[in-house]
């Protein structure tokens, strides 16, 4: 590296590439205006600061259910009572209920709004998602009573069900009322799909259910968006409204019954071996204690019972119930403190998840609720369970999730983790949204986005080399670098989103690491998360919530976070565009005068000064002294007394602090960069001198408030650089690493070839090296 100086000015060799023209449109106070109108107003139920305000309010949804599995005909039908108290201010003429069975009825909308295409090549699960199907899966309401046995005139709406009541509900009152219902329950591993139904298991005969939106549900009811009756066509999940519930589930009696809630007669369905068990595994913290075994169930499932059994389930201020039932689990549990408290985790599997899921399920439930409480607030219910079910999807204390090994017992390091990834982030769901209750219809981020982020701290603590898919941020630059036309801001309705994966859980996961990490402080943001989930538990939160609330428990401004990350589909893309290196000049005359000589010189030295001797073998001022004068002999880099009584004039005038800082060898680095990608972020410089040493600075965001396009600033260092890197440790999801670099690096890219196609969701493929090394044995 070259540095020019010269006497009481700075100067400076520029290394760059060639600066762009300026933008055209304003480069200002756009990203950095407050969000302002763009947010719901504060008011008496969710304040400024993003409280719940001193008069919020929130309706309430008891349920007694009585439900019977038809385990030849793969159907169930249920009676229940509903008690609904209005909480409200407003007075109600009905009540509307969610039917999401009936989003897979034979009218559903939901085939309807899907595009479909005939490709070269059909197979018959791509064909029948085109035809739909004829089959009677709607959900059958029977009746609608009030306790006097007199009908209630309903209105069914595809997914909605309007309840018109007798009379208007006033404030603070409290309506109840009966339905009949029954339906067919679906191949849940057919093109249908779904988070709900059932697996068969032609093997040995024997069906495993999972059952979730399975009776009629209440639809919230709130005061920032009146009813939420949105229809479910499948993508967007559920608003839902607390409760207390008390099921009743009759089963074949060889069946293993999990449920959301506490089981309330364990004598009476648990054999006195399970039950022993049962109570050893409710004192037991360091493993989980297996109650039903591997060959207890496989057993099971060969002899198959024709009478029943009921169990009995509580649940007290839950927003859903869910339960699972097959003669195929294994059952297994353990104990974990949480708050003074003793819950029960626990799991439910077939001989199909070992061993997988015997060495792994209920640890990583404990594991989950360890890490989530210690970020939010103790786990407040009784039980957590995970169940084996070829899924992924989230109910309040149960949670169905997928991972098989192979048949011969090997797996993949993909489905181990896979499988660890999927439990850790259904079970965290209860944190979000099962107790705080956002709306999932219309912000999947907000539980999706959140959990997913917990998730990645907990894959973390569970192992060092955890492969976490999402979370760090370059893993979401592949996708801030779509296309326009395939990117929508996160706060987009579920059912409006093309790339749902990256844009509902991926990119809010690593906007919240990314504040953790680099924008806030973990300090800063532990305690303002922690403060969101405390104030939002057992309530239902909105974005602006959320938003107000990080602000306001942490002191940071951070709406020009939420206007780019989660209003906006710009990515990061800052280049280092031009580095300038200054020194002060402190040299003597004589230093100076050298320097310059060797200028001069250099300056006027070229290839036809070499070539002159030879041909110019005397020029006319060598051969005729008439054509001389003072400047022929003048040496304008001789040192004279003038420049010597100069340069002592000029140092006696310096003070003791100018003199400090002219000698103290200080190298000025002047430095633009440019924001390629719109996303104003922190400028994060990693200086690497020549001693080999290398050091970061961290520049807030808020230097680009005057000029969002391009800044310049100015470092100075005691040590030479030789190069500098902008985003060393990849925090700001930067989409082109390449202008990252001065002076420029080459950064190759690579690409993968790979073969299509798999199997069903958590199932092994691809190389398998547990396999080849128990082959070479």
């Amino acid at each position: 590296m070259k540095k020019h100086v010269l006497l009481g000015a700075l100067a400076a060799i520029i290394f760059s590439l060639p600066t762009q023209a300026q933008r055209t449109e304003q480069n200002h106070a756009e990203r950095f205006e407050q969000l302002g109108t763009e947010l719901r107003s504060p008011n008496v139920y969710r304040t400024a600061s993003g409280a719940p305000g001193h008069m919020y309010w929130q309706q309430q949804a008891n349920h007694e259910i009585e439900v019977e599995l038809n385990d030849d005909n793969q159907s169930i039908k249920g009676w229940q009572k509903i008690t609904y108290i209005n909480n409200s201010p407003d007075e109600l003429k009905y009540l509307w209920i969610q039917l999401d069975q009936n989003e897979r009825d034979k009218d559903s909308n939901t085939p309807k709004i899907a595009e479909s295409r005939i490709n070269p090549r059909m197979n018959l699960r791509q064909l029948e998602s085109i035809l739909w199907h004829d089959m009677d899966l709607g959900l059958k309401i029977n009746n609608v009573k009030n306790l006097a046995g007199e009908d209630i005139p309903v209105t069914i709406v595809k997914t909605m069900m309007r309840v018109d009541l007798p009379q208007p509900l006033r404030p603070g009152e409290t309506t109840e009322f009966t339905m009949d219902w029954s339906f067919n329950i679906h191949d849940r591993m057919s093109f249908i799909g779904g988070r709900p139904g059932y697996e068969f298991f032609p093997k040995d005969g024997n069906y495993l259910y999972t059952m979730a939106e399975w009776f009629p549900r209440m639809a919230v009811y709130s005061d920032f968006e009146g009813w939420q009756h949105k229809e479910f066509v499948g993508r967007g999940e559920f608003a839902l409204v607390f409760g207390d519930y008390k099921v009743k589930i009759t089963v074949p009696a060889d069946h293993m019954v999990g449920a959301t809630g506490v089981l309330q007669n364990p004598e009476q369905v648990l054999s006195s071996t399970e039950l022993q068990r049962w109570e050893q595994a409710k004192k037991t913290y360091d493993k989980p204690i297996v109650i039903r075994t591997q060959a207890e169930a496989e057993r099971l499932e060969k002899q198959k019972a024709r009478d029943k059994k009921t169990w009995v389930f509580h649940a007290e201020n839950v927003r859903d119930f869910a339960w699972t039932s097959s003669r195929k689990f294994i059952w297994d549990a353990m104990a974990v403190k949480q708050g003074g408290k003793d819950v029960m985790a626990m799991s439910y599997y077939g001989k199909e998840g070992n061993p997988l899921w015997e060495q792994y399920s209920t640890r990583v439930v404990a594991h989950t609720l360890h890490s989530y409480s210690a970020r939010t607030f103790d786990y407040p219910y009784p039980v957590a369970i995970s169940v084996e079910g070829s899924n992924g999807m989230e109910y309040p204390m149960i949670c169905f999730n997928y991972g098989r090994p192979d048949e011969d017992g090997t797996y993949t390091d993909a489905v181990k983790y896979g499988m660890i990834s999927v439990i850790i982030h259904e079970v965290g769901h209860n944190y979000f949204p099962m107790i705080v209750n956002s709306d999932e219809r219309q912000w999947s981020w907000m539980d999706e986005g959140l959990n997913t982020f917990l998730q990645y701290l907990a894959e973390q603590e569970w192992d060092r080399n955890y492969p976490s898919r999402r979370g760090p941020a370059h893993k979401i630059a592949p996708y801030m670098a779509s296309e326009k036309r395939l990117l929508e801001p996160i706060m987009t309705n579920s059912e409006n989103i093309i790339q749902f994966g990256p844009n509902a859980y991926a990119k809010p996961a690593t906007a919240l690491n990314i504040l953790r990490e680099t924008i806030m402080g973990r300090e800063l943001f532990d305690f303002a998360f922690k403060e969101y989930a405390q104030r939002w538990m057992f309530k239902h939160p909105t974005p602006e919530d959320f938003f107000r609330t990080m602000e306001d428990a942490s002191g940071i401004d951070l709406d020009w976070f939420w206007r780019g990350w989660f209003f906006g589909t710009e990515p990061v893309d800052i280049s280092i565009e031009q580095v300038r290196w200054f020194k002060l000049d402190n040299r003597t005359p004589a230093q100076k005068k050298a320097d310059e000589q060797k200028v001069a010189e250099r300056e006027a030295y070229h290839v036809g000064v070499e070539r002159n001797v030879k041909d110019i073998p005397q020029t006319v001022v060598e051969r005729d002294p008439a054509t001389r004068d003072f400047y022929n002999s003048y040496n304008p880099f001789t040192v004279t007394p003038d420049d010597e009584k100069a340069y002592k004039e000029f140092i006696d005038r310096l003070s003791p602090k100018e003199k400090e800082l002219l000698n103290s060898g200080l190298n000025f680095y002047e430095m633009t960069f440019r924001n390629e990608g719109g996303l104003v972020m922190p400028l994060i410089i990693q200086f690497n001198y020549t001693d080999g040493t290398s050091e970061i600075e961290r520049i807030p965001a808020q230097i680009w408030r005057l000029n969002e396009t391009e800044v310049t600033k100015v470092f100075a260092k005691k040590k030479e650089v030789s190069h500098i890197v902008l985003d060393p440790l990849r925090e700001t999801a930067d989409i082109d690493e390449s202008n990252n670099y001065w002076p420029r690096q080459f950064v190759p890219s690579r690409f993968e070839m790979f073969r299509g196609g798999g199997g069903a969701r958590g199932v092994s493929s691809g190389d398998n090296p547990m396999r080849r090394a128990r082959s070479r044995r």
